[in-house]
């Protein structure tokens, strides 16, 4: 524990005195380079889509520092209120490239560094700049998940260093945004739920905007400037060691099924109530997120539709045994899980969503035979 307490005082030493150092702008000499880091998945939900940021290295005043347009504080008072809400401030910090390789080593992430070809005063103006941002208040921004990330951050500062807007997205224009966020999800199937779920009708609209890590990585790799390539060079730092991954055997979609299974099988009325109860509460959560979040991506949730709130007085009316109102919200319910069902027929999360509205169209008919039998 206090060899522990001793590396976490050393660190903090290191990076605020880094900090300090590299907070100082110097005139860089033609040897100078900038450089945009890419980094691969981690495997905690706030770093499988990667990141981005931007290296530059001094060889004669031995500088070599690292700007993250990307970090932010747990501690922040109402965090996660902030954060739904969308207002959550995030902020520009630097530290030194060895501690910074250092971190994604430990987290098994890989790291791949593309310098670009950059004049001599773009590269000082770009230094200038970011130290400039580091101590005044566009350090921070308002954090958005498509519109304004650590990515978006570093395109638009390449961008201004080039004269205009030239670094644009390559490649299959004609996905949505589900489309191109859900294969990062690919071993995390609840992870994935939850954010088909909570994610409105913005992430159905073709994925013209470069967002992404990878995707500013390849953008670049393409991108010529004066007639020749930006990318100098492109190089791999660190690559992720697949073998040290860890797997669950809950997180699937056949435990998922297997619970629903169950929920559906076990014909239990107080089972098929409170799972209606659940689906219900999560509907009012979705609609009030919707009013309440500054965030597109949550704006107009059709989820809604299958998360109904009505479900709540399918619920009530039956322990009434009042016939029929429970018959005339079951009707508008299936009606809507019809129309829900049609509307994300073609949309990524259509295979997700299936197995949640047959069980709870069961769960419902199960319920109407119980209550015209009573």
């Amino acid at each position: 524990m206090l060899q522990k307490l001793k590396l976490k005082t050393i660190y903090l030493f290191l990076f605020l005195f880094g900090s300090t150092i590299y907070s100082q702008t110097y005139p860089l000499s033609p040897a100078s380079k900038v450089s945009i880091l890419t980094c691969g998945s981690g495997e905690q939900l706030h770093s499988i889509f990667g990141h981005t940021a931007i290296r530059i290295q001094e060889p004669q005043r031995h500088i070599d520092v690292v700007y993250n347009f990307g970090m932010f504080d747990f501690s922040t008072p109402n965090f996660y209120l902030k954060f739904v809400k969308g207002d959550m401030q995030y902020f520009v910090a630097n530290n030194t490239f060895e501690e910074f390789i250092y971190g994604y080593r430990m987290e098994n992430r890989s790291v791949f560094e593309q310098e670009l070809d950059l004049s001599t005063e773009q590269k000082q103006h770009l230094f200038d700049e970011l130290n400039k941002i580091l101590f005044s208040d566009e350090r921070f921004y308002t954090y958005k998940f498509i519109d304004k990330n650590c990515t978006t951050m570093v395109l638009d500062k390449v961008n201004e260093e080039l004269g205009k807007p030239l670094i644009q997205k390559v490649g299959n224009r004609e996905e949505s945004y589900r489309d191109v966020l859900n294969p990062y999800l690919t071993n995390l199937f609840y992870e994935k739920l939850g954010i088909n779920i909570i994610f409105g009708c913005r992430t159905d609209e073709k994925a013209t905007q470069l967002f992404l890590p990878v995707e500013l990585m390849n953008s670049l790799e393409k991108l010529q400037f004066n007639q020749k390539p930006i990318v100098s060079k492109t190089v791999t730092l660190f690559e992720q060691d697949r073998s040290l991954l860890s797997s669950s055997w809950w997180n699937t979609i056949y435990t998922f099924l297997f619970i629903l299974l169950v929920i559906a099988l076990s014909h239990h009325t107080k089972i098929y109530l409170s799972f209606l109860v659940v689906l219900s509460l999560l509907g009012i959560f979705l609609s009030l997120v919707g009013f309440y979040s500054l965030h597109r991506e949550v704006l107009l949730n059709y989820n809604v539709l299958l998360f109904n709130p009505l479900l709540l007085g399918i619920v009530y009316f039956y322990l009434q045994k009042n016939k029929i109102w429970f018959t005339r919200l079951l009707y508008f319910v299936l009606i809507n899980f019809g129309l829900y069902l049609l509307f994300i027929f073609n949309k990524a999360h259509f295979i997700q969503m299936l197995p949640m509205a047959l069980t709870t169209s069961y769960i419902l008919f199960r319920l109407n035979k119980n209550i015209q039998k009573g």
